[in-house]
């Protein structure tokens, strides 16, 4: 089964990562998540909503000298920007990004307390179990999108996961 997890935006980075720009996620800490999660994105307020998703590439992490020469240039960041954010770390954690999807329409906050009761944003990361109420939530909205939507095999280190994909 897939693993879903919802992390928490500025509105550039998700605007850029579903513009095919910025193709990393860039962490302080690792964030555990394996390869070919959905990845859905909060962008924080003044917006306060979940905008699309995208699919988790293989994890990594180094010094950020060495994430910097590896995705700078996909980062969304100057690198100045980049070496402030990562001051003081020894290491950098970087999520690649595929198959960014924006949703058709948007989850404001207030739908999501009404669906969820006691949802807030959360600070790092959250992961969602089947069950949850969240995750069910989400992948409605995938099922209410145009066009059909269908569960393909991507392959990951190897590994054969679950990845959403839409058809044309």
């Amino acid at each position: 089964m897939t693993t879903h997890v919802l992390i928490s935006l500025e509105e550039r980075h998700a605007n850029n990562i579903l513009a095919g720009t910025k193709t990393v996620e860039l962490r302080r800490r690792s964030m555990h998540v394996p390869a070919g999660s959905l990845v859905w994105f909060y962008v924080k307020k003044p917006v306060a909503c979940i905008v699309g998703f995208a699919v988790a590439g293989e994890l990594y992490s180094g010094a950020p000298d060495t994430v910097w020469r590896k995705f700078g240039g996909v980062s969304g960041l100057a690198r100045k920007e980049f070496m402030d954010y990562f001051v003081g770390c020894k290491a950098a954690s970087a999520m690649p990004l595929e198959e960014p999807t924006r949703l058709i329409q948007s989850v404001r906050l207030d739908e999501l307390r009404h669906s969820v009761p006691g949802f807030h944003p959360p600070q790092f990361y959250v992961r969602m179990d089947a069950d949850s109420p969240l995750r069910a939530l989400l992948t409605a909205r995938l099922a209410a999108r145009r066009g059909k939507v269908r569960s393909l095999e991507t392959k990951h280190n190897g590994k054969a996961t679950p990845a959403i994909k839409r058809l044309n």
